[in-house]
């Protein structure tokens, strides 16, 4: 057996082995209260600040080292050769072949070479560099947290592929290392930067769909075309284990920011639910022999969350049954809809929205196609109304131009010194569900209450802002 596919291997068997209703007793850990999963908020130790609006010092020119070179990691090579004020200063990657693809990449993006790392210390030797300003993470789940707590620890702001962590120990173990360290810790949710997801955010914040009173978001997606793609097999093994919610960023990160999620409300309470793994089963024994294992993913997992203001998420993960891509993006308010798939949809009442050319807006029906695209014209995002960023963006791709729009907010907040998009608590918060939607359905589907990764700041913030 290969090397690289005994080390992914190896990981995953040690996770499994760690029994969610065996954990030994920690900070980090959960006891059931009248029916109800509670789990432990440590204090603050007294050498560590609040992240919350948290910006470094202006970095004109971010030096950027990149782990993993796999799947994510030369997408991200392309698009960081199109932004001005970040240089490519490090690659690095478990298996040396592939670093010496990524720099054949480079060569014929006309741009210069960077210093090669590999093998399984690779990371670290990277992360010893001073040169480096920020590191860029596209591994395997299992090594998000880990390498990203080594690189700030040794200096360096840190974007981590989502999802940023894979327990409640990781996610606080990123949120104390950033608060410790004064480093970013920015988890790279894509999807927040989707064009229509942005422009609902920007109608939401101006009020066009009244008081927001319910959101849903959802990652389903048949991987069957992309199983056998994953180095070591570690994403189908991760599913095999685990129960719950195991990707939950996609369909949660952009419906947080239209809730102002720990800038004024908070997720409070979770009661997650899985259909029994039909499929899964019937995949698991084709891929390991029949009855070989039991696959623990059910086939739909579905998530209910209250925020502290009387709000409701719904969270749906779906990778195992055939079905069209479907992201849900759904946003209900006192006085307006919009939804994303399987169509985009507007429907807003006329009394909010009275600078749109539009005649008898009736919040009980779509808007037209036409209406629908003047709307999304008239409440374009900030970000994307400068048409050489959003034109250069869906030239260099990146699911349409979002990644791209991501990285370049990434790097144009560093030049600047200003606060990130999405911060350590908002890695932590999103990630949380991977832990806590196993927790509520290996415990009989019982409500868990969600930790305050800040330490109850929720509310210091007045609303979600980019900084510009």
């Amino acid at each position: 057996m290969h090397s690289h596919i005994r080390l992914s291997l190896c990981l995953l068997a040690a996770l499994a082995s760690l029994s969610l209703n065996a954990r030994p007793k920690d900070d980090y850990g959960y006891r059931v209260r009248n029916g109800v999963i509670v789990y432990n908020v440590p204090s603050r130790p007294s050498d560590q600040q609040s992240m919350l609006g948290f910006a470094c010092d202006p970095i004109p020119n971010v030096r950027v080292g990149f782990i993993g070179l796999g799947s994510r990691g030369p997408g991200a090579l392309k698009r960081f050769a199109h932004l001005e004020g970040a240089t490519i200063t490090a690659l690095c990657d478990l298996l040396p072949e592939r670093v010496e693809a990524a720099q054949v990449m480079l060569d014929e993006l006309n741009i210069p070479r960077a210093d090669s790392y590999s093998g399984e210390e690779g990371y670290k030797e990277l992360c010893l560099r001073d040169d480096i300003d920020l590191v860029y993470l596209a591994v395997p789940w299992q090594l998000h947290t880990t390498m990203a707590v080594y690189a700030m620890e040794h200096g360096k702001h840190v974007a981590i592929e989502v999802p940023a962590a894979t327990s409640i120990k990781e996610c606080w173990e990123l949120v104390n290392t950033a608060e410790r360290t004064r480093r970013h810790c920015i988890m790279l949710e894509n999807c927040c930067y989707d064009f229509f997801e942005l422009t609902c955010l920007n109608m939401a914040q101006k009020g066009v769909f009244g008081e927001v009173v319910h959101v849903e978001g959802a990652y389903c997606h048949n991987l069957d075309p992309f199983w056998d793609k994953y180095q070591g097999d570690w994403r189908m093994l991760f599913n095999r284990e685990h129960s719950g919610d195991v990707y939950p960023t996609h369909g949660l990160g952009p419906v947080c920011q239209v809730l102002n999620i720990h800038r004024g409300d908070k997720m409070d309470v979770l009661v997650s639910m899985d259909s029994d793994a039909f499929r899964g089963q019937e995949i698991a024994d084709r891929r390991y022999g029949k009855g070989a294992c039991k696959y623990a993913n059910g086939d739909n997992t579905s998530t209910l969350i209250r925020t502290r203001k009387g709000k409701t998420i719904l969270i749906e993960h779906s990778t195992i049954t055939p079905r069209p891509y479907d992201r849900m993006y759904q946003i209900q308010g006192t006085e307006g809809f919009a939804n994303k798939y399987p169509n985009q949809g507007i429907a807003i009442g006329s009394s909010l929205a009275p600078d749109l050319d539009i005649e008898d807006l009736d919040a009980e029906h779509y808007m037209s196609a036409e209406a629908r695209d003047s709307a999304l014209v008239r409440y374009q995002h900030p970000i994307t109304r400068t048409g050489d960023l959003v034109q250069l963006a869906k030239k260099v791709g990146g699911h349409g131009g979002m990644d791209f729009i991501m990285d370049y907010r990434l790097i144009y907040c560093l030049n600047h010194g200003l606060p990130l998009d999405m911060d350590v608590y908002d890695a932590a918060e999103w990630s949380s569900l991977v832990e806590l939607t196993e927790v509520s359905i290996t415990n009989g589907y019982k409500p868990v209450l969600i930790p305050d990764f800040t330490r109850g700041e929720w509310d210091r913030t007045d609303g979600l802002q980019f900084a510009r």
